[in-house]
């Protein structure tokens, strides 16, 4: 598994940016590659955790989705995550 995490600006670009994204969230889970994602309580990033076989794939996810280099986007942290409970 991989997690990635986001922090949020108050550029305009995200937001427009923000309806195709969560379309492509969607169909990642309805494939069970997406375990889990949203943003934060109060907005600051997201969190986003992903099952997928490897790094390779993980940044494939990534570079896929333009969300990611959309100004007011930044990703903080990615990194696999090896979960004992499920």
């Amino acid at each position: 598994m991989f997690i990635l995490e986001l922090s949020f600006g108050d550029e305009p670009d995200r937001l427009a940016a923000r309806p195709a994204h969560r379309e492509r969230l969607q169909a990642l889970h309805q494939e069970g590659r997406l375990v889990m994602a949203g943003p934060f309580a109060d907005d600051s990033g997201a969190l986003l955790i992903f099952d997928v076989p490897d790094a390779e794939a993980f940044a494939e996810i990534v570079a896929a989705d333009p969300y990611y280099r959309t100004p007011g986007v930044t990703i903080t942290s990615q990194r696999e995550w090896s979960p004992i409970v499920r």
